[in-house]
């Protein structure tokens, strides 16, 4: 072959060879989506990828040229070689020059943490409308029903597994749209596209479907160009894409928050949210946020999995890399789990905090706005979570109930866990108060009223804080006693001589049933919302 003809074959093997790493990178690109930015891990390993194909590709190609039976290789070919090699060099240092080892107090101090009063930001507690004690399991199990009783939908729609926790018309809601069961039905359906969503109360256990007058176009599930992700990667190239979270406004509209990341340490360290994306999936338009301008209705910018990271950081880290490692000298970190709780419009995160050196008790816990990022400390001392729920399961261990993750409600100035305990099925079957400083003081209710009521007859009878300043002792003299059903609960009220009622459940106190007209009796109480009405925390016999 001559030196020309050789030359014409090179430049038509790289020509050739181009072509394919084109196609297939075409392809790689739409099916991985990649964001094409310098701080995206994804994007090395991209171009590490296209180097290598390159370099195979010419090689058989020149091999086809020279009419050899095996791939050649020669010098032009290391161009895809050298490309691979630099990219994954980068890939490399970047990881080694962004880790904690060398930046550990850039790392802890991402974050700012406040140290606040317990009793002066948690209010006491009497019913909790404000925490969301259903799980996502379990709101699964309610929303399936749901969807189950709409036989025109349940054939070829599916709930999205991924439950979002917001703040809906001030009360804390659950909400998931509905998806394609699998690619024949997005074939048969695309055209109508997806219908609504489903919305869960996870503190009265309903949920009820929301129809759409204008259905979603692009979901998680949709194919080709319907799909989510591969319509924001289209519009967005260059974004390092977070979590992605399905809301609704307070008009009950749908959207995406999509939260963009950033790195704040060298190439790849500490990523955290500097953009969010609010995508309207039933058009496809979308507009990009700095994270400090984020409308006040978005619930969810920092994902929870994020901000415990983040507290861990600074937990682990401030005394220094080695310190970490060795020593753990005042290190402390998040539990690995966490629950939610509405304050004021906003959703915030809640977890304990326990050393890294203990096993079973806090040392604190921090509450963390799922908005805005910022982190609150308080510094109430007992038991973790795991240890709490060990023992409301233990409560009604005959039952084989499991306990959700719990959230920290104040009861008569006294740190208090709440949560549900669950059947089998993963319905809510009883709910159960714990005793922060000690878990041994556990009560259970088939409502929260029973639940409440039962626990603040545990203090009382454990001498903990008996002294409730808003509490009530009243020595009175028996007029009447009623006994009706209120809410499928045994309810009594109590009226005595001077026209004032109390109120109390027979499910929590038995013995209420031993009053009678004429009885003289002490009657621990509070007040209600409702004048001369008082709820019964326990009673006794006049000495």
């Amino acid at each position: 072959m001559s030196e020309r003809t050789m030359k014409k074959s090179k430049v038509t093997s790289m020509l050739i060879a181009l072509a394919v790493t084109a196609v297939i990178g075409f392809v790689i690109y739409y099916i991985a989506l990649p964001a094409m930015n310098f701080h995206s891990v994804g994007f090395y390993f991209y171009w590490i990828i296209l180097g290598i194909v390159f370099s195979l590709a010419q090689s058989i190609s020149n091999a086809a040229m020279m009419k050899r039976k095996s791939m050649y290789f020669d010098k032009s070919i290391s161009v895809g070689i050298i490309v691979s090699a630099v990219f994954l060099l980068i890939l490399v240092c970047g990881g080694i020059f962004s880790a904690t080892l060398f930046h550990a107090k850039g790392y802890a101090s991402v974050i700012h943490t406040e140290t606040a009063a317990f009793e002066d930001d948690m209010p006491e507690t009497t019913n909790v409308t404000n925490i969301a004690l259903m799980d996502t399991d379990s709101a699964r199990i309610i929303g399936n029903r749901t969807l189950g009783s709409l036989s025109e939908l349940v054939s070829q729609y599916s709930i999205n597994d991924n439950y979002t926790q917001i703040n809906y018309q001030n009360r804390p809601k659950k909400v998931a749209n509905l998806e394609y069961d699998d690619f024949f039905k997005w074939m048969n359906n695309r055209s109508d596209g997806v219908p609504g969503y489903v919305i869960v109360d996870p503190v009265n256990n309903t949920a009820a479907y929301q129809k759409l007058e204008k259905p979603l176009k692009y979901v998680a599930s949709g194919y080709l160009g319907d799909n989510l992700e591969r319509k924001l990667r289209f519009s967005y190239p260059t974004k390092i894409f977070g979590s992605y979270y399905f809301e609704i406004d307070e008009e009950g509209n749908p959207y995406y928050i999509v939260s963009c990341l950033s790195p704040k340490i060298a190439l790849f360290g500490a990523m955290d949210v500097s953009e969010v994306i609010i995508f309207n999936p039933c058009d496809g338009s979308s507009k990009l946020y700095d994270v400090k301008d984020v409308p006040a209705w978005v619930d969810i910018v920092y994902d929870g999995e994020l901000a415990m990271e983040k507290y861990n950081w600074q937990g682990t880290l401030s005394g220094g890399f080695w310190n970490s490692v060795i020593g753990n000298k005042n290190c402390k970190m998040a539990t690995d789990d966490y629950g939610y709780i509405v304050i004021g419009d906003d959703v915030w995160y809640f977890t304990g905090v326990t050393s890294v050196t203990a096993d079973e008790s806090n040392v604190g816990f921090i509450i963390t706005n799922a908005r805005t990022g910022e982190y609150k400390f308080y510094p109430v001392v007992g038991a973790e979570e795991y240890s709490a729920m060990g023992a409301a399961e233990g409560e009604v261990q005959e039952k084989g109930y499991t306990a959700s993750f719990p959230a920290l409600i104040n009861v008569n100035g006294q740190a208090t866990y709440i949560m549900v305990l669950k059947d089998t099925g993963g319905l809510v079957k009883l709910y159960a108060l714990v005793n922060v400083e000690n878990y041994g003081i556990v009560a259970t209710g088939e409502t929260q009223v029973e639940a409440f009521a039962a626990y603040k007859k545990l203090l009382r009878s454990n001498q903990v804080n008996v002294e409730n300043p808003d509490g009530v002792k009243k020595n009175i003299t028996v007029s009447e006693v009623r006994l009706i059903t209120v809410d499928n609960l045994p309810t009594i009220y109590i009226t005595s001589t001077d026209g004032e009622v109390y109120k109390g459940y027979l499910n929590s106190d038995e013995s209420l049933i031993l009053i009678r007209s004429g009885d003289d009796i002490t009657v621990f109480c509070e007040a209600t919302e409702i004048e001369r009405l008082y709820f019964i925390d326990s009673w006794e016999y006049n000495k």
